[in-house]
This record gives structure tokens, C-alpha cells and sequence, in this order.
């Protein structure tokens, strides 16, 4: 028995030997395939933090300078492409300019109109309801002023009261022109006055009409005498205020529209156009309101640059008047 002891002592011994022999020779060759050496520097960099920051600000700078030049480029451009856009508005309305100018001439071209002419007399057929009040009153030789129809009922004068106008001698020539209008029509239903701008001379009438009597006739020409609000010299707002406001199918009215110029800027094929859409035609073919037209020749006893502005008048009224069932007369001088 004690030998057989001594025989499993052994044997275990040796057996634990050879698995930590084992153990020992696998780190030492593991040791021995294992390449070791001392760590290496990839890069050394010889820059102190200070010098760090002082780098990234000047290119801060730099980029900053870079974005204010460029923003300075950028608005440049941008001056440059609200310069083209003006132009093109400008050619633009040059070319609606023109087209109106051409479209007028080929209406008029069989026609004989003196622009700088004196006021022509024509006569046109009465209505029933003004011819039994002309039967009351002793009427005028000529019944009709410039050319224009006085078959109306009720009549409404657009005055332009810009400077143009009021501070030259067209003012008083325009008041003789309102009297004789006014002498033309013994007596009507209902009279109104506003300025280009839509402006009325009798706040107390606004939207109303001024009833026809011989004081009223002179109180208009009274007051007109010193009446200068401000106006745009383009008749359009007056013009759509009178057709929007006084407008009904059982009055017949018509609107005198007295100017000297339409300055550059506003397009003559937008003014009637807006015109057209207001005043539209009646199941006769006839617009609602007449609309007559009376160009005065102010400017041109100023310089020659200012006269196109003069041009732009007669083409917008004669072809206004002509599509709203009126006439445009110019006159030559202020006797």
C-alpha cells in the first residue's frame, strides 16, 4: 500500500511539471516572436499655444477681409441689377409709349386735326329732356364747344392743378374755357368738380351733385381762381373717381378732363386700360360716361426737352376720348 502512495505522488507531480513546462515555454516563445522596441515620434511640433491662437487670428482676419471685399462686390452687383431692372421699366414704358403713339396715328390718319388749332365748333344731336330745357333759355348760337357734344345731363370737370397749370396764364384761359363750356349748357341736372387727383372743390358735395343754379355757376368760377391742391398730372384717378361715384344707367354724364401735360413715368396703355375696365359699354355699344378732353399748350413757351410730356397728353386724351365716345381739342395759344 505505501508503495503504490509513492507511485500516484509521482505521477501527478510530473504531470503538473509538464503543464506548467508547457505554460513557461509558450510565453517564452510567445516573448521571443513579439517584436518590441521603443516608441517612435511621428511628428514633433515645435509651436507654443500662444503662437497657435496668434496664427488662427490673422487668418480670421484674413477671411474677414476676404468677406468685406466680397460683400463690397456683391453690392456692387446688386446696384448694377437694380439699374438694369429701371431701365427695362423705363424701355418698357417707352415702348407702350410708342405703341399708343402709333396706334393713335393710324386711327387718325384719314383724319385732319390740328393739335395747336383754335377750338372747333361742331354740333351734335340733342336729347329730348335738354332740348326742352334749352326751349327755356335763350341758348347759344353754337352748341357745342370744342368740337365736344353737349347732349349730357350732368357734367363733371377733372382739372389738372399742377404747377404747370396753375402758375402760368393756361389757368385764366382755362376758367374762360369752363364758362364757355358752362354758357354752352343752359341748364343741367347736376355739375361736380374735382382736380386729376380726385380731389373735390366742395368738400360739403363730396359724392353729390352741385345743384345747377346761376350762384353755383358763379361760385365754381370763384373758387377756381385760387383752387391748387396737389395733383400728379395724370388725369386716371380723377377720371375713375367721377365714372366709380356719379355713374347710374338713367343719367347721361359726361366728363371734361382739362390738362396740359402726363409726365414721364405713368404708361399711356395702363391709364386706358384702367379706363376701359371702368367704363365699359352698355348693351348699345355705349360706354357709361362720355369723356371729353381739352389740352392746353403751356409748356410749350418753356424748353423744347419739357414738350414730350405735352406729346404724351394729346396721345393719351385723343385716344380716350375717342374710345369713350368724346373728342380732344388743343389749343394753339392762351387768347
Amino acid at each position: 500500500m505505501r508503495r503504490r502512495s509513492d507511485r500516484e505522488t509521482d505521477s501527478f507531480s510530473i504531470s503538473f511539471l509538464d503543464v506548467a513546462s508547457c505554460g513557461f515555454g509558450a510565453m517564452i516563445i510567445l516573448l521571443m516572436i513579439t517584436k518590441s522596441s521603443a516608441p517612435e515620434t511621428i511628428e514633433y511640433v515645435d509651436v507654443t499655444p500662444e503662437g497657435s491662437i496668434i496664427e488662427l487670428q490673422e487668418q480670421l482676419f484674413a477671411i474677414r477681409g476676404e468677406t468685406t471685399i466680397l460683400n463690397r462686390e456683391l453690392n456692387a452687383k446688386h446696384e448694377q441689377l437694380s439699374a438694369l431692372t429701371e431701365r427695362i421699366a423705363r424701355l418698357r414704358r417707352d415702348l407702350d409709349d410708342t405703341e399708343g403713339r402709333y396706334q393713335t396715328s393710324r386711327q387718325l390718319s384719314d383724319e385732319t386735326t390740328d393739335e395747336v388749332g383754335r377750338l372747333s365748333l361742331a354740333r351734335q344731336t340733342l336729347s329730348e329732356e335738354m332740348e326742352r330745357l334749352l326751349a327755356d333759355s335763350v341758348a347759344p348760337t353754337d352748341k357745342a364747344i370744342g368740337g365736344i357734344p353737349v347732349d349730357s345731363e350732368y357734367i363733371i370737370f377733372v382739372i389738372d392743378t399742377s404747377g404747370s397749370m396753375f402758375n402760368n396764364p393756361s389757368w385764366n384761359k382755362m376758367l374762360g374755357v369752363i364758362e364757355d363750356t358752362l354758357n354752352v349748357y343752359p341748364g343741367v341736372k347736376g355739375i361736380q368738380v374735382m382736380n386729376d387727383m380726385g380731389d373735390y372743390m366742395f368738400d360739403s358735395y363730396r359724392g353729390e351733385w352741385i345743384p345747377d343754379t346761376p350762384g353755383r355757376r358763379n361760385q365754381i368760377i370763384s373758387t377756381l381762381r385760387n383752387w391748387n391742391p396737389y395733383s400728379n398730372s395724370s388725369p386716371v384717378e380723377g377720371v375713375t373717381r367721377a365714372i366709380n361715384t356719379f355713374y347710374e344707367t338713367d343719367k347721361k354724364i359726361s366728363v371734361y378732363v382739362l390738362g396740359d401735360d402726363f409726365q414721364p413715368g405713368g404708361s399711356i396703355q395702363e391709364v386706358l386700360r384702367t379706363i376701359d375696365r371702368i367704363n365699359v359699354e352698355d348693351a348699345n355699344g355705349d360706354r357709361l360716361v362720355r369723356i371729353h378732353g381739352i389740352g392746353f399748350p403751356t409748356i410749350f413757351a418753356g424748353p423744347a426737352r419739357f414738350r414730350q410730356s405735352v406729346y404724351r397728353y394729346s396721345t393719351l386724351m385723343r385716344e380716350m376720348t375717342q374710345r369713350n365716345g368724346g373728342t380732344f381739342v388743343g389749343l394753339n395759344d392762351y387768347q
